[in-house]
């Protein structure tokens, strides 16, 4: 009985909420990283062979994705380099991989970590009201991940729907041939680039392709795995803010 006692105690004691939080957010992290990757790669594949076959149009968006965003520390020389041997039909990829993406895994995980100076010393622990103002930041900073990462599910979407419109002429008043798919429209190709966009049965037929279901879903995915890392900054920031105000109340002598 005291064995169980003692057990009960610990577990009343243990912070449930924020382990929760904590393996949501290696979670959506690692959801986000991986699949944001993959999907950003069949983008580039579907834009390549129906959009544009021009590398120019789409080369700059390419270094604004891949290392302007993601790792703003890799060269563009490198990464043009590896995508522009990819095309020449090496078989490889891209050379920045997912390794690229440790910037953004690292940024919700380090909070709860102490600064380490060069040779592995520790140099200082994170007080509470750094600890606080570190979660707010961060919290801020995924809430505009979340928020970017909608933006391609609702251009999938959107084009999704297009093509059950094609797919059911007698659900729609206009003609098939008008419906199509721009993605000048979106910003995601300069409005010189040719032919830019893609029509009626030309587009159901890439909605049909694995390539475009798999890259739509890759998409829902990375959007789910920011959710919940932002879900987890959260809980974190909530949790934070109430310590720091019962640890400052308890500095003044407060009674409980």
């Amino acid at each position: 009985l005291g064995l169980l006692e003692c057990c009960a105690r610990c577990l009343i004691g243990a912070p449930f909420a924020s382990l929760v939080a904590t393996g949501l957010c290696f979670f959506g992290v690692a959801l986000f990283c991986g699949c944001g990757h993959e999907a950003l790669t069949g983008t580039e594949q579907l834009i390549e062979t129906y959009f544009s076959k021009n590398y120019q149009d789409y080369e700059y968006l390419i270094d604004v994705i891949l290392t302007g965003v993601w790792h703003p520390f890799a060269r563009p020389q490198r990464v043009r380099h590896a995508w522009r041997g990819r095309r020449a039909g090496d078989g490889g990829r891209p050379a920045h991989g997912l390794g690229e993406w440790r910037g953004m895994a690292a940024v919700p995980l380090g909070a709860s970590r102490g600064g380490t100076a060069e040779g592995g010393q520790e140099s200082h622990i994170c007080t509470p009201r750094q600890f606080v103002g570190i979660t707010y930041v961060l919290t801020i900073i995924w809430l505009l991940v979340f928020a970017c990462s909608a933006v391609p599910v609702y251009i999938y979407f959107n084009t999704w729907t297009t093509c059950q419109s094609i797919a059911n002429p007698s659900k729609t008043s206009a003609s098939i041939g008008t419906l199509c798919a721009d993605a000048r429209m979106y910003g995601v190709l300069p409005w010189n680039a040719f032919p830019g966009k893609v029509c009626g049965s030309n587009l159901l037929s890439i909605c049909k392709t694995s390539e475009f279901q798999m890259t739509f879903h890759l998409f829902i995915a990375a959007f789910v795995g920011a959710a919940a890392t932002l879900v987890s900054l959260l809980t974190f920031m909530i949790a934070a803010t109430y310590n720091f105000a019962v640890l400052k109340l308890m500095g003044r002598g407060t009674k409980f």
